[in-house]
């Protein structure tokens, strides 16, 4: 049977946010036992928890979230090992053959720190020449367990929403994939109209291969 590895965080009323950002609540408004149901209300900004920008982040004009063509939130997935890396240098995709459509996930391993007071002070960015190369190769998303891709003044979202990559944020549990060989990643976000939206992302393992290196 297909094995299909969850690579989100779990939202709930604890969600850490951007510094900056304003906090993300997400509160219980009735209950079985006084309401007779079960009914929950979230408040939050886009840019919280496992996430997807669309161009109009960054992009005067871009794509709003709603208007991105399905076939973008789906391909075959290469995970790039960037653990113990300072920076994420086009040199690591070198291992990898990636065709245009598919989606790069970038693998750090801190998205274990993401409760943490040092998760969004203390991870690596992507490189502008690994931006430039993802462009080039023509993918549709990339996805990292990370904050963000880069810091202020996001010269990388720049690169990458400009050609309408799609940037996948904080995601989580990437070294589950090690091992795993071929996969499809699924990230389908809300229907909104806005710039960012909540993405549930999933790893689809390819059935019947050689387990191998990635």
């Amino acid at each position: 049977m297909t094995e299909l590895i969850d690579l989100t965080h779990l939202f709930d009323d604890d969600m850490p946010v951007y510094p900056g950002d304003p906090c993300a609540k997400l509160y219980e408004i009735a209950s079985i036992s006084k309401d007779g149901y079960t009914d929950h209300k979230i408040e939050t900004g886009m840019h919280v928890g496992t996430h997807m920008d669309a161009p109009l982040h960054f992009i005067e004009g871009g794509m709003f979230i709603s208007e991105v063509p399905l076939k973008s939130f789906t391909g075959i997935g290469h995970l790039v090992d960037a653990r113990e890396k300072s920076s994420v240098t086009c040199e690591l995709l070198e291992m990898h053959d990636i065709s245009k459509g598919d989606i790069v996930l970038v693998m750090t391993g801190c998205y274990k720190k993401f409760r943490d007071p040092d998760y969004y002070e203390t991870y690596p960015e992507l490189s502008e020449d690994f931006a430039n190369r993802l462009v080039e190769l023509g993918v549709s998303a990339v996805a990292m367990d990370t904050p963000s891709p880069d810091r202020d003044p996001f010269p990388v979202h720049r690169i990458l929403m400009s050609s309408d990559v799609l940037i996948i944020e904080n995601v989580d549990n990437l070294e589950a994939l090690i091992g795993k060989g071929r996969f499809r990643v699924h990230a389908y976000p809300m229907k909104l109209h806005a710039e960012a939206a909540p993405v549930r992302i999933i790893a689809e393992i390819f059935c019947c291969q050689t387990q191998g290196a990635f």
